[in-house]
């Protein structure tokens, strides 16, 4: 039996073909959506878990996790920097970082940080720890070497952005992979961009005539309100001021510091996580888990992966019921064969069991076919995401996958006894007449 259906599959090859592509094109366009959808939860997820909070002024949590983690630009409302001494300066935090961003260089994001921050994130790969103004350190799949140099430009060149001329970075170190948006970027000491976008010149000036609003704190907040108001169109960083890229750093996390997008903290234990996202969540603040805010997230993409399903189940019904079509009419065309077999000898069961082995046969290596297909689809997608993104987007088969393969199996199986019964119910002298 098995030679006869070889054999008949050699000589029908050009319609065994179309059915076994039409089965996997449907097949592997579910599979990509599954695989796809899954492999964005998965790296998304893994991205967020280096940061466990984050805090910044008032407005969409969706765009602050969105602007300080996955680095997407985005104009975001500043808070007062008296919120980054306070949080320095509080014991139930292990250590908390300001971020800064807003410039650019050949499409990587320059994110001014702390060296603790750097240090924290994945370690070094080669090089040093930026020490001094001028210096940078690139992540993994920045495509610049060390002691290169880096042109910091406001924006991006898409929007017509505006090159520094106060400093120019010397690359010091480059940082080890996290599969993060962070291995697209430049850091930078935040100490610099504050100097090369003036704030700090701005605050000096300040506190040369208000000498005691400054001791009392008070200028400083003034200060920080000023730059929320500015951050609606460029982040609060948009003057321009001096740099020396041979200055020291000066680490000292005060009140006096200027208006911040976005500050990211490592809190001591998960209780007093809790405690700060609770107190910050109040005034001019928000504090937000980006787990929760990637529940959300995940909401939304669960209904746009329910649509793209269905639009897929939809072409696999289209396909199915083809099939059926071209099936039927392929058995109306060997009912000579048929009635040939049948006037052999060959008992129904054997008939029924050469047209429904072979129509499943042809259905199942359209699966397995359908499968790679989709998951070589979903590699190539995820990749041209994390190349863009630079977060890593891990394809994988899980047990539900399992399960989607029997379920098309089983469908096939029933699919396959279709023909096979039309071609049982034929007599054979009906056949030979035909």
């Amino acid at each position: 039996m098995i030679r006869f259906i070889l054999s008949d599959l050699r000589r029908l090859w050009a319609g065994s073909l179309v059915v076994v592509l039409l089965v996997a094109l449907a097949t592997a366009l579910g599979v990509c959506v599954v695989l796809q959808e899954r492999a964005l939860r998965l790296g998304s997820a893994r991205a967020a878990d280096k940061f466990d909070l984050v805090i910044g002024a008032g407005g969409s949590e969706t765009q602050l996790v969105l602007s300080s983690i996955f680095l997407q630009p985005s104009p975001l409302p500043l808070m007062p920097g008296e919120v980054l001494g306070k949080l320095a300066a509080d014991p139930r935090v292990d250590w908390a970082a300001p971020i800064g961003f807003g410039d650019s260089f050949s499409g990587y994001p320059i994110i001014g940080t702390t060296i603790m921050l750097t240090q924290n994130l994945s370690g070094l790969a080669e090089g040093k720890i930026f020490a001094r103004e001028g210096e940078a350190v690139i992540g993994a799949a920045v495509k610049l070497s060390l002691g290169g140099e880096i042109k910091p430009m406001h924006g991006s060149l898409e929007e017509g952005g505006e090159t520094h001329t106060e400093l120019v970075y010397h690359i010091a170190g480059r940082l080890r992979p996290t599969g993060t948006a962070w291995d697209r970027a430049i850091l930078v000491p935040i100490q610099a961009v504050w100097h090369i976008h003036g704030l700090e010149a701005e605050e000096h000036e300040e506190d040369s005539g208000h000498e005691h609003e400054a001791a009392s704190g008070t200028d400083s907040v003034e200060h920080g309100h000023e730059h929320e108001k500015a951050g609606a169109d460029h982040d609060g960083y948009g003057h321009h001021g001096k740099a020396d890229p041979d200055a020291a750093l000066d680490e000292t996390l005060t009140a006096g510091a200027p208006g911040l997008p976005a500050i990211l903290v490592k809190p001591k234990t998960i209780a007093d996580a809790y405690k700060l996202r609770q107190e910050y969540r109040s005034g001019n603040t928000v504090a937000v888990f980006p787990g929760e805010v990637l529940t959300n997230l995940y909401a939304t993409l669960g209904d746009a992966k329910q649509i793209l399903v269905a639009v897929a189940s939809g072409a696999q019904a289209l396909v199915a019921a083809s099939l059926v079509l071209v099936t039927v009419i392929h058995i109306g065309q060997r009912r000579r064969q048929i009635g040939a077999l049948r006037a052999f000898g060959a008992p129904r069961g054997a008939i029924f069991g050469i047209v429904w082995l072979e129509f499943f046969f042809l259905v199942a290596v359209g699966i397995a076919l359908g499968f790679a297909l989709g998951y070589t689809a979903a590699l190539i997608l995820s990749g041209m995401f994390s190349q863009t993104s630079g977060v890593a987007m891990p394809v994988v088969f899980t047990r539900e996958d399992a399960g989607l393969a029997t379920v098309l199996l089983a469908f096939a199986a029933i699919l396959a006894a279709l023909p096979a019964v039309l071609a049982y119910r034929q007599s054979p002298a009906q056949a030979l007449r035909a």
